[in-house]
């Protein structure tokens, strides 16, 4: 099972999590997030992890300009974007991305991804009207058995406790974990990792 692990603020964090064999981490550029990381914290980040590791980076609603201004700095293979851009805006960039949804019941799965069809994938985040992820909640993950031909990250409320469950119920390309395997909001436990992995994998 592929696994995301986003939220990191801290190189050495980062770097031990990434030793760990995890496929990808997410640096958040949003800064109403507790796990929001400038652009110099963020390349030390990057230069601190081992090679083979996707660097992500998660934008919520950002103007282009603030965008362009991240990738001149930091090397980033692909963008996240958490908000309410447009096929349009996401596609800009000449970029891969990855479309995160907030699902509930009224989540038009199929016609979102149709809409995105230029994305990697979609993640799929449970809903919440006030905030744009990282919520540690979990939605009604039935609603992710669709048939689409992005592949399907989840996300939220995923944890060492949920993570078998998860792929178990769901069958995604991709786990994207943050709140679950913290000590802190943007200090990863990397027991908690090992853990979810274990089970993610089981």
């Amino acid at each position: 099972m592929n696994i995301k692990v986003c939220g990191f603020t801290q190189a050495q964090n980062a770097r031990d999590a990434a030793m760990l064999g995890i496929d990808a981490i997410g640096l958040v550029f949003y800064e109403q997030s507790p796990r929001y990381v400038e652009t110099a914290q963020a390349l030390e980040i990057i230069q601190a992890l081992p090679p083979f590791i996707s660097r992500v980076g998660l934008f919520v609603n950002a103007d282009a300009h603030f965008i362009d201004e991240v990738l001149c700095e930091v090397p980033l293979d692909t963008l996240q974007f958490h908000g309410d851009e447009t096929p349009q805006a996401c596609e800009q960039y000449a970029m891969p991305f990855i479309k995160a949804l907030r699902v509930n019941e009224q989540t038009n799965i199929v016609q979102l991804a149709q809409d995105y069809q230029q994305a990697s994938g979609l993640l799929l985040d449970a809903y919440n009207p006030n905030v744009y992820g990282g919520t540690g909640e979990q939605f009604d993950w039935s609603l992710a058995n669709v048939e689409i031909d992005l592949p399907i990250i989840l996300a939220g409320g995923l944890s060492p406790e949920t993570a078998h469950q998860a792929v178990s119920q769901v069958n995604p390309y991709a786990l994207d974990v943050s709140s679950g395997v913290e000590s802190a909001k943007g200090i990863k436990d990397i027991e908690k990792i090992k853990q979810f992995m274990t089970q993610a994998n089981l």
